[in-house]
């Protein structure tokens, strides 16, 4: 084991509070060092997303941090959605409320061996976090040590998913250091992926060493030097002139500049909605909502904005949530349109997603045509995301993975669409979803669960509260060099142990 390593800051950054081949879980596969015996090449990697948490593993900054390969949590998911092994080797339900997971041998970043203590430390450093982690909205649990290798989780009320749950990018494990400081988790040097943190400029760049003592065992390549670049045009660029070697969310306007050889496309989990502010202005009259979503033509969105690299919304999930199609029912509970009668409003989106300014625009052609009077913003996420969840804006589009947080369907409605949950961007609170969203959390058949889920999905649109609007499949851009990029439709990883050039 070799000891621990004092981090290089290079700002004062963290001082404030597959459906395809590719996708595998860490130990799988052709992970290990380079066929030659050789350490291999350093990989530069381009992130549409730049931190805007200081690099906190419970919200957003969460997914960054496990798509470059250095948080990992007690389970993973699998190509087909289940819940794998990762730091936990195994679990068992003891009973409706508790499990018991079984650690496997590893050790964090610092040299610290992962204890069922330290498990404890990170799930109740989770649970106390403000706001907390969207995988556990709704979700109060205890955590406690049992034996050398064993943690109990117990719940509040019954969690048929918590496997599922378990697996998020938010409910990371760190070493215990991590939370020394109150206020704040420190992941750099802290964690116990395949790659650690060793020095983070500001909001711009990130640089990453291999961890030598992976449990899945050495990663091929040497380390990563991220940069964070939000403009989708210069990610193509810098991976056209060769200054980057990988570079996730390529604009589909950008994509037939690159060589065929260099695209991937993959279906995913995420879609496109607008978003309706139902707490204030203009689209608290369910009747505007109406109008709002009659107005809009999905199908120019998909073959016109994505220049079909996309599906027309059909729902809260997509195609690529492959049981949804089958079992969807229509929305229920919907008002007869009104008339906007040159009623203003206010659209907002953000720029890091190339498409959503231009899906915005056409957007508010279709809603003036319908007699809306239109104003559109468009800042960066990270100046946009506080505003649309305090109700600043009356309509927002965003781009949202429906199986990001927990992997689980029910999840997402509580997170987006209830009273309380922690990212309810179109401010909804209606009893009737809610009824819908809990009887869907209290069923632990798979099938069974489903079905509720779309239940719970109708009752939903049927506020027009949120109107989906395409389903997305993300372009990333590979060198030809590079080889074993997880292309990950749940969009949680992208570099791991057997990625290389």
């Amino acid at each position: 084991m070799r000891p621990p390593r004092r981090p290089r800051l290079l700002a004062a950054f963290l001082l404030t509070p597959l459906l395809t081949g590719c996708f595998a879980s860490p130990g799988d596969g052709d992970s290990g060092e380079a066929a030659d015996g050789k350490d291999g090449a350093r990989l530069r990697v381009a992130l549409a997303f730049p931190p805007v948490e200081n690099l906190s593993p419970y919200g957003a900054d969460a997914t960054i941090l496990s798509r470059l390969g250095v948080t990992e949590g007690l389970t993973a998911l699998d190509a087909n959605g289940a819940a794998a092994p990762a730091l936990a080797s195994s679990w068992r339900r003891e009973n409706d409320r508790s499990w018991l997971f079984t650690l496997r041998e590893a050790v964090f970043q610092d040299g610290t061996e992962v204890t069922p203590a330290a498990v404890v430390t990170a799930l109740i450093g989770a649970g106390r976090a403000e706001p907390v982690p969207a995988a556990l909205t709704g979700v109060t649990l205890t955590a406690e040590a049992r034996g050398a290798t064993g943690v109990r989780i117990t719940t509040a009320e019954p969690d048929p998913v918590l496997p599922l749950r378990l697996a998020s990018p938010g409910l990371a494990v760190l070493a215990p250091k991590a939370y020394e400081e109150k206020g704040a988790v420190d992941p750099v040097g802290t964690a116990t992926g395949p790659f650690e943190l060793t020095e983070v400029t500001g909001t711009t760049a990130a640089a990453l060493d291999r961890f030598d003592d992976h449990w899945g065992g050495r990663a091929q390549a040497s380390g990563i030097d991220a940069r964070f670049i939000a403009d989708g045009t210069a990610r193509a660029n810098a991976l056209r002139t060769g200054q980057i070697d990988l570079a996730e969310a390529i604009p589909v306007a950008q994509a037939a500049t690159l060589d065929a050889g260099s695209r991937r496309e993959t279906a995913t989990t995420r879609t496109t909605s607008l978003l309706l502010n139902t707490r204030s202005g203009v689209f608290k009259d369910a009747s505007l909502r109406a109008a709002a979503r009659a107005a809009v033509d999905t199908g120019v969105l998909a073959d016109g904005v994505h220049e079909g690299h996309a599906d027309p919304g059909a729902g809260i999930y997509g195609p690529a949530v492959t049981w949804a199609g089958a079992k969807r029912v229509t929305p229920v509970g919907r008002v007869e349109a009104g008339k906007p009668e040159g009623a203003s409003i206010t659209l907002a989106t953000y720029d890091n997603r190339p498409e959503l300014p231009e899906v915005a625009q056409v957007l508010k052609q279709q809603l003036e045509n319908a007699g809306f009077v239109v104003r559109l913003e468009v800042r960066a996420y990270a100046r946009l995301e506080s505003d649309a969840l305090a109700g600043t804006f009356d309509a927002f589009v965003g781009a949202r993975n429906s199986l990001l947080d927990t992997g689980d369907p029910v999840s997402l409605l509580a997170s987006d669409f209830t009273c309380d949950g922690g990212y309810n961007l179109a401010l909804l609170c209606d009893k009737d979803v809610d009824r819908a969203v809990e009887r869907a959390r209290a069923v632990a058949d798979t099938g069974k669960r489903q079905d509720a889920a779309l239940a719970a999905e109708a009752v939903i649109l049927g506020t027009d509260a949120v109107v989906p609007l395409v389903h997305q499949r993300v372009i990333t851009g590979v060198a030809a060099s590079v080889g074993g990029v997880l292309l990950d439709p749940y969009e949680r990883t992208l570099v791991g142990t057997g990625t290389r050039r």
